[in-house]
């Protein structure tokens, strides 16, 4: 696919997925919705990609403002919702669980971590983006809101159902009831990102995180966690502990087990393949 609203660059084993329609200060089309699906089906394939980082093109001053302008008035001379996207949309993520087949909440079948790095401000379908990743990290002074009740339309794309899992349904209500604006750090404190970095060192902080955090962690243990996590979210505390059984005895059997316990007993860092 040739891309124009998105950019992509690997830095190690992290792939770096940029929103970039900087003269729009990345707002959100039809078009980048379907390249964006498109990239993380690509770095899901790609066994060189151990972690995805998605920010914004910082040339745009922005994560993503949303939707964009012109397309919200396209809406409305339509009088009805057009998405802009193809029938034949990219499927990462689909075929894990019946409730991770639909848009954005695709995210939760991906065996890779997804981190978002907001770099300026992040509304409407942007936090949406941003919400879905599994971890959150964001420049000191970035503005982020839902925006949506301010446009006259209703929560966008599960977020009523994604916020309050995220941060509790007092907060949750506070930012989906008002479309008010939040900065980046009363976000951390409401545990809406894991960090606030000043802007200038937002990227090589994330990188640093990654590879300090996530570096050591076999990829076979970040899929089985990752999908763990989510799917618990839909199911009671016997299944999950039924299921969390049944895979120890998989991962005991397999090498990445018997490098960690190696590893372990000869007081050195996993060398995971």
């Amino acid at each position: 696919m040739e891309l124009k609203a998105i950019r992509c660059e690997d830095v190690g084993a992290t792939r770096v997925v940029l929103l970039s329609r900087p003269h729009r200060r990345n707002a959100w089309t039809g078009r980048m919705h379907t390249e964006y699906r498109w990239t993380l089906e690509q770095a899901e394939a790609d066994d060189a990609v151990k972690v995805v980082l998605v920010t914004g093109d910082p040339e745009g001053g922005a994560f993503s403002v949303g939707a964009d302008s012109g397309a919200l008035e396209g809406h409305a001379e339509r009088g009805g919702y057009d998405p802009g996207t193809p029938d034949d949309l990219p499927m990462p993520g689909y075929g894990v669980h019946p409730a991770f087949d639909a848009d954005f909440a695709w995210h939760f079948g991906l065996t890779k971590p997804v981190v978002a790095a907001i770099n300026g401000a992040a509304a409407g379908v942007g936090l949406v983006v941003a919400c879905f990743a599994d971890l959150r990290f964001a420049a000191s002074g970035s503005k982020l809101t839902t925006a949506f009740g301010k446009l006259g339309l209703p929560a966008e794309y599960g977020l009523s159902w994604l916020l309050p899992r995220l941060i509790g349904l007092g907060r949750a209500n506070d930012l989906l009831l008002t479309s008010r604006v939040v900065l980046a750090e009363e976000a951390l404190d409401l545990g809406l990102v894991n960090g606030v970095v000043p802007g200038d060192d937002l990227l090589p902080h994330v990188h640093g995180w990654i590879d300090e955090f996530l570096g050591p962690v076999a990829r076979s243990s970040l899929a089985a966690a990752k999908r763990q996590t989510y799917t618990d979210l839909h199911r009671d505390a016997a299944s999950a502990i039924g299921e969390a059984v049944e895979l120890l005895d998989v991962h005991t059997a397999g090498p990445d087990y018997a490098e960690g316990v190696a590893a372990l007993t000869e007081r050195r860092p996993p060398h995971f393949p």
